[in-house]
């Protein structure tokens, strides 16, 4: 992991605050896998993750970790892509959306968004289908994790917002 923390107090009116950060390597799906996992010990109820990348990046492959954390190693874990939510019973109790086929932001409430982080926490696959400010969905408490090529593998810009921006120094994969 490489972070890179941000800087303290006020920042000038030109520019917006910005969020601690770390980078992680992920050489290969078993590596996001852990990231999952490491995500996952930290997740509390009313908080979301939200997964960005292209297709293919490994979004699901990092949910796919962090439910099985939350749950059993040998959980079913599905991509939610056609179903676009699957709730799973653990504690607390997570649901794993796919907004890739969502044609406007009012049906996320639709599908559960708003019970989903009432009563547990949430991993979300595309969040930029809830418009322009995802947060104003999701509450103070998010984990951004933006996925990108690197090489053979991939490489992991994780930031947080709310309880996450102190969490995020506990995040060790």
């Amino acid at each position: 992991m490489r972070s890179r923390p941000s800087p303290s107090g006020c920042c000038p009116a030109s520019r917006t605050p910005t969020l601690p950060e770390a980078v992680f390597d992920l050489p290969d799906s078993d590596a996001t896998d852990r990231l999952g996992a490491a995500i996952a010990r930290l997740l509390a109820p009313g908080e979301a993750v939200l997964l960005y990348g292209p297709l293919g990046m490994g979004k699901s492959t990092l949910a796919r970790g962090l439910v099985r954390a939350m749950t059993t190693p040998d959980e079913d874990v599905p991509s939610p892509t056609f179903t676009l939510v699957q709730f799973y019973d653990s504690d607390p109790p997570v649901a794993h959306f796919d907004l890739y086929r969502l044609t406007r932001p009012g049906e996320a409430a639709e599908i559960g968004l708003d019970e989903a982080l009432d009563e547990g926490c949430a991993v979300i696959e595309w969040p930029e289908r809830l418009g322009d400010d995802p947060a104003a969905w999701l509450g103070p408490d998010r984990l951004t994790v933006t996925l990108a090529e690197a090489g053979e593998g991939r490489l992991a810009t994780v930031s947080g917002a709310g309880a996450w921006e102190e969490k995020l120094k506990d995040l060790h994969v």
